[in-house]
């Protein structure tokens, strides 16, 4: 039937009868030959072909019908934790096939009005759901409703558990696993796909084979997802990496690793850069950040030089009052460069200091300041650093309170509460503390998790300073390799999840530079116009999408988002069988014939994308459409993993893992199985700890 013009599947299995005929005369040639007056030798000859040809045409017939059956309902994909297939070569995406012309024929086939016999679900299904919602509030009649929606019931009902148009992974009849190779991650890879769809259940998968395969991950998760949490030390528990893993949350920083954002950096305008760049840059705001960007240079440099590391609170300190650091540095300074009398010159000049002789922007400094700024500014020899203290220095307090206004608020939200303690490591504390080239030395897994739910803005400073500060490892490694003499590149796994809610500015450099590095980026969300919207440039969201060379794109409800594959695929020519009937009268009376008549089938050629956008915003829960190897595209099956056996967490992760699943409410539960049919609707419904779904589908 492939060699065919038309593929026609959608059509009565005409096939079946002739294998029922050639059955029963093979039966009747073997047992009674004589009937069809053959010897018993060549009855059993005859027998045989009549079997051929019934397996042959039965097989046609089985084609046509379980086709048939795909397009109407399709179960998901499960598959157990521990068979899960691993490479070391390859990336597993799920089970599909490569979409082609045949397919999109397929599809198209589908949406013919006199084929809609063969696409709709059976009759029982739809008497079940007319019957539905008077016979909600009956347990016992909704259980049979329910049942009568099951395919074990009614094999021609679908599934309403993955929802979408079951037809899009019907149309191919020959799956196989699908595979993408680790050389095309280095090129990153974009995940796109709108709420509840299974954008996580496929972070999830690859995350899993990265674990097992030894590689560094990072698992970058904004909102705050129990199960991805609990999947990350499942599958580290089983590779035996437990005491590779490090646990960052902001959201419990009791139970947290400590993490220093701008503790680390290969240069020290880094510091100023990450911090400055929370901050708006629209309309005058721009000059505001850049003063902000200066005055926290200078009290970067000035710890640095003091031997000391810069931290958020450290910062917000000496924003909020430069003079302390001032003195520091000065003292420090003279101790080194000056002459041996300075500390008596300073004593002289702060005991002449008088607030009448002042200027109006030194009133209220203290006497010792004053008398550094004053011996420093006679003979003092130039130094950045200490340039720029005086200069901050001499600026009046209301002046300067105002030209770093911006940043004031930021630095507040980031060193308030338990927060502070996070980001702002004190000694003492047992807590460990998160070094992005420790991890990687070490080869760890680690979990971030940002709490964007509570607090944007902090979880957006921190994903973005935690975006530079991996640069700032790439750019070492790139550089200088592991330190341990050899050349050796690790692969470090990023997976950010809801990277929408963190990209900016520092998050570009790690998709276009960091791939020498051994970084391969793997990106969620669910809408491009949300990465849009973020950076506030549709250039920059352009200059993003470039530096993704893989494309997965599961279900998508924004045409534009769609078009981001849709465009990038070729046009195909798709065939149209069109009925033509014609009559005449003959025009030569006596010839015997007095009208014409003609029936013929005419293809008719016709020019389509290869997929419309409609196409992806139809896709069920679980499905995806896989842009790979440069242009090929596939449609696959995402795997749900049910795990046989999940690891025991330990107490202090487990209550973390039952508080998140009570404060983040996502009700993302629809691959779980089904809710016992005595448990009223109103309770699986609005329940975000029910592992089922709702029997309406």
């Amino acid at each position: 039937m492939s060699r065919h013009v038309i593929d026609a599947l959608l059509r009565p299995p005409v096939e079946l009868w002739t294998t029922l005929v050639a059955s029963l005369c093979a039966g009747v040639a073997l047992m009674a030959p004589s009937v069809l007056l053959l010897p018993r030798e060549l009855g059993q000859v005859v027998a045989a072909m009549l079997l051929l040809l019934a397996a042959w045409r039965g097989r046609q017939g089985l084609r046509a019908v379980r086709y048939q059956w795909r397009i109407k309902r399709l179960r998901p994909h499960r598959v157990s934790a521990r068979r899960i297939p691993l490479s070391r070569h390859k990336l597993y995406l799920g089970r599909g096939f490569a979409w082609g012309q045949r397919h999109t024929q397929r599809l198209r086939d589908t949406l013919r009005p006199e084929l809609q016999p063969y696409v709709t679900p059976g009759r029982l299904y739809r008497w079940a759901r007319r019957k539905e919602t008077e016979w909600e509030h009956k347990p016992v009649l909704r259980w049979i409703a329910h049942r009568l929606r099951q395919p074990r019931f009614n094999p021609l009902a679908p599934l309403p558990a993955i929802g979408g148009n079951p037809a899009l992974h019907g149309v191919g009849l020959h799956e196989q696993d699908v595979w993408m190779n680790l050389d095309e991650r280095v090129g990153h890879t974009l995940v796109l796909g709108t709420t509840r769809v299974g954008k996580t259940r496929l972070a999830e998968l690859l995350i899993a084979q990265d674990i097992r395969r030894g590689d560094i991950v990072i698992v970058i998760d904004p909102k705050g997802d129990a199960d991805l949490l609990k999947r990350v030390y499942t599958e580290a528990a089983a590779a035996g990496r437990t005491s590779d893993l490090l646990i960052f949350h902001l959201g419990f920083p009791e139970l947290s690793a400590r993490y220093n954002a701008i503790g680390r950096f290969s240069r020290i305008t880094e510091v100023a850069t990450r911090i400055a760049n929370q901050l708006p840059s629209q309309g005058n705001s721009a000059a505001f950040k850049e003063f902000a960007w200066r005055f926290v240079n200078i009290i970067a440099r000035a710890l640095v030089s003091l031997g000391e590391q810069p931290d958020f609170e450290r910062i917000r300190r000496y924003i909020n009052d430069i003079e302390p650091l001032f003195v520091r540095y000065a003292r420090y300074h003279l101790m080194i460069n000056g002459d041996e009398e300075w500390q008596e010159a300073v004593e002289a000049l702060a005991s002449k200091v008088s607030s009448r002789s002042m200027p109006a922007a030194m009133r209220g400094r203290q006497r010792e300041a004053i008398g550094l700024y004053q011996y420093l500014q006679k003979h003092g020899t130039y130094e950045p650093v200490l340039d720029g203290l005086m200069s901050t220095f001499k600026y009046d307090r209301s002046y300067f309170d105002k030209i770093v206004s911006s940043v004031g608020p930021l630095l507040e939200k980031l060193c308030s509460g338990a927060v502070a303690e996070l980001l702002s490591p004190k000694p003492g504390d047992e807590r460990p503390i998160l070094d992005w080239m420790d991890v990687v030395r070490r080869r760890g897994i680690v979990y971030v998790g940002l709490d964007a739910l509570s607090d944007t803005t902090v979880a957006g400073a921190v994903g973005n300073a935690m975006f530079a500060d991996l640069v700032s490892v790439a750019g070492y490694l790139y550089k200088h390799g592991l330190g341990d003499g050899t050349d050796t590149v690790p692969t470090i796994s990023l997976h950010a999840d809801e990277f929408n809610e963190l990209i900016g500015d520092e998050f570009m450099p790690l998709l276009n530079k960091a791939g020498g590095a051994g970084f391969q980026v793997t990106a969620y969300t669910q809408t491009w116009s949300d990465v849009e919207a973020r950076l506030g440039d549709s250039a920059k969201a352009g200059q993003v999408a470039g530096n993704f060379n893989s494309l997965v794109m599961m279900r998508v409800k924004e045409p534009a988002t769609a078009e981001m594959l849709t465009l990038q695929l070729p046009t195909v020519d798709v065939l149209s069988l069109m009925s033509v009937s014609a009559v005449d009268d003959s025009s030569e009376p006596g010839s015997g014939v007095d009208f014409r008549s003609r029936n013929e089938d005419r293809i008719s050629v016709s020019e389509v994308s290869l997929l419309s956008v409609s196409d992806l915003v139809t896709l069920p829960k679980g499905q995806a459409f896989a842009l790979l190897s440069g242009g090929q595209l596939w449609k696959i099956r995402v795997p749900l993993v049910n795990p046989a056996k999940e690891a025991t967490l330990p107490r202090d992760l487990s209550a973390m893992a039952a508080q998140m699943s009570r404060q983040y409410v996502s009700n993302d539960h629809w691959y779980r199985h089904e809710d016992p049919w005595w448990i009223p609707v109103a309770t699986t419904t609005n329940s975000n700890d029910s592992h089922g779904e709702d029997p309406s589908g």
